[in-house]
């Protein structure tokens, strides 16, 4: 009797999950169906129309046409015009330096810096005007002889000719003499000329990088006394693009100048300090690892000895320094901030509140600008500001336009 209850008890069990499933499909269809309905029912948004309808805010500038000289900042490292190694001509003890005969001492031209002993060149000097005016008097005597001798000639008139004749006259006594005085005046003026080599002068005006010598060295002929620049010009050699080569003018003669150039050293110098050069040369090279043309630039007076500003910064040799060159002046151009131009070569143009993307021929570029001869023209409106859709013909607006409609012009 009990395994019938239970049996019964099962079977209505049964019949009861049968029904909670069917009732949990019927719902999950329903449900399904009503999802279905409304998506389909829901009316779809139109995003291109929403974007036509609103203006893009811009900021923009007018394009201005003119000439213009374009920037070219390089870099260079001082070096001087002139730079030697100061050598004796004679040997001997230095006696006396000059108290300006010191490294970082600035000489003036044929300025006395140190004196050799004399004493052994002046007494040589002595000795060859002795021999000097022994030979000078051995030649007047000759003079003499040889007046003696025309006088004997006539009276005998025996018709010598030639040698003979020579020989009679005392030519060959004549030439003799006259040898022994020109080497005697060549003695002496060696000896003069060794005894002003007693003391050095500057070759030209001068800074003193480093002296080797002191009082009582020996010095030879050829030995190291110093080593000098000349203070008035310095160079700067910098290495420019080769693409930039031919915006740059370099004089065709010494009585004109190169391109302006504007030096500054913004790790010595403060933001306001500079010095002006001009270009000198192209050194016609290029240097090995940028494959960059090397050329010169001529500064004057580099150390400001003779300037009357003392705000003017010396240059020091061996420095690195920024160098700003004026190129050859760009005629009938569009000069544009190079942020302006955008990646693909193009411009941004607000025309009849539409967005124009103009592509531009690009003539030169420097660090600030790019000069512009074709596809933008004189009082064109060019858009400074980023756009957040950039599609052409767009709609745009002036930013301090608040109408919802087209830019103000």
């Amino acid at each position: 009797m009990a395994s019938e209850n239970n049996k019964e008890k099962d079977k209505r069990k049964g019949i009861s999950i049968g029904k909670t499933i069917l009732i949990s499909l019927g719902v999950l269809v329903a449900g399904g169906l009503v999802v279905l309905i409304i998506f389909l029912t829901e009316p779809a948004a139109v995003r291109e129309g929403a974007t036509r309808q609103t203006a893009m805010p811009v900021d923009i500038i007018q394009a201005e046409k003119g000439s213009f000289r374009p920037e070219i900042v390089v870099t260079g490292t001082v070096v001087p015009v002139r730079d030697i190694i100061l050598s004796p001509r004679i040997s001997g003890q230095v006696m006396s330096l000059s108290k300006h005969f010191t490294p970082g001492g600035y000489v003036r031209q044929g300025q006395s810096l140190l004196q050799i002993d004399s004493s052994d060149y002046r007494n040589i000097a002595d000795q060859r005007k002795s021999e000097l005016l022994q030979a000078e008097a051995e030649l007047s005597i000759e003079m003499g002889h040889q007046q003696v001798a025309r006088q004997d000639y006539k009276v005998i008139d025996s018709g010598l000719a030639g040698k003979n004749k020579a020989l009679v006259l005392r030519e060959p006594q004549l030439n003799s003499a006259r040898a022994r005085v020109q080497s005697a005046q060549a003695a002496y003026k060696q000896a003069l000329l060794n005894l002003q080599r007693t003391e050095i002068k500057a070759p030209f005006d001068a800074l003193i990088i480093s002296r080797y010598v002191n009082e009582g060295s020996q010095v030879n002929t050829g030995d190291q006394l110093a080593r000098m620049t000349g203070t008035d010009k310095y160079w700067i050699e910098a290495t420019v693009p080769l693409p930039y080569l031919r915006w740059l003018e370099f004089p065709g003669s010494n009585n004109e100048k190169g391109s302006e150039v504007i030096i500054r050293n913004r790790t010595a110098w403060t933001a306001g300090e500079y010095r002006k050069g001009y270009l000198y040369k192209m050194t016609g090279t290029l240097e090995d690892q940028t494959r960059m043309a090397s050329v010169l630039i001529d500064v004057s007076d580099p150390l400001a000895i003779g300037s009357a500003y003392d705000t003017i910064p010396p240059l020091i040799i061996g420095s690195f320094v920024e160098a700003l060159i004026r190129g050859k002046e760009i005629s009938d151009v569009i000069r544009l901030n190079r942020d302006y131009v955008r990646k693909d070569g193009t411009l941004w143009l607000m025309k009849d509140s539409l967005l124009n993307i103009r592509k531009i021929n690009i003539i030169f570029s420097d660090t600030r600008y790019s000069y512009i001869r074709g596809g933008v023209e004189e009082n064109d409106s060019i858009i400074v500001s980023n756009l957040a859709t950039v599609a052409d013909s767009a709609r745009l607006k002036l930013r301090h336009d608040s109408s919802s409609g087209g830019a103000e012009q």
